[in-house]
């Protein structure tokens, strides 16, 4: 949704209030008439859109313990922060940016870690490449090409998000989807850093069990 500018003549008593209601809701004074505007003849912003999916996925996810919520109104960006289970119990995170203007791609999850311990670099590494290795196999091919991307670097593993080939998600089954994946990968990392995998047919064998589920890809 394009932004213009333009110039309106409001009254002082209505600017404090405005810029006191934005300043609580962590947001600007433009941003924030056009949100009352769009409400007002019943149009969703993309930043309401995105905040409607970012409800739907704290609604589903937020009430484990092992998880911590951030995010903003009007961003479009959710941070969430998961302990890992190994040894000194260091924190991952995992930031779901969405785009205001989605073409062949949606947005794109940040998996943010922080650590010294080369032996946690090196186990985390691993398991990123085998999930990358999973998904070439099992659903990289019901996505347009290049849609699902993958970069590593600078402790930070990125993926794009995009929905399959002649599909198109509700706000809600966006949410879902976007839930289910973190909730599944967070999993199975915990799972693998606690030896609970004995080799890699192990990890597939559970990378299957969520496929098979009936999740929605993305």
């Amino acid at each position: 949704m394009k932004k213009i500018m333009y110039s309106l003549m409001l009254a002082e008593d209505v600017i404090e209030k405005i810029d006191r209601l934005a300043e609580e809701k962590n947001t600007n004074r433009s941003n924030l008439v056009n949100q009352i505007l769009a409400e007002y003849v019943s149009l969703t912003t993309p930043e309401k859109h995105v905040q409607n999916i970012f409800d739907i996925i704290e609604g589903l996810i937020g009430h484990r313990d092992d998880y911590m919520f951030f995010s903003q109104p009007n961003d479009m960006t959710m941070s969430i922060k998961s302990s890992l289970q190994y040894h000194y119990r260091p924190t991952i995170r995992y930031e779901v940016e969405m785009y205001r203007t989605p073409s062949q791609t949606i947005g794109q999850l940040k998996i943010i870690f922080r650590t010294t311990s080369s032996s946690l670099l090196v186990e985390l590494t691993r398991f990123f490449k085998i999930w990358i290795q999973m998904e070439n196999i099992y659903i990289k091919h019901f996505f347009a090409k290049d849609a699902i991307q993958y970069g590593l670097e600078n402790g930070r593993f990125l993926r794009t998000f995009a929905v399959p080939n002649d599909s198109d998600y509700t706000e809600e089954q966006i949410g879902n989807a976007i839930s289910q994946y973190i909730a599944t990968f967070d999993e199975m990392l915990k799972s693998y850093l606690a030896g609970q995998f004995s080799d890699t047919q192990d990890i597939e064998s559970r990378y299957l069990q969520y496929l098979n589920s009936g999740v929605l890809l993305i």
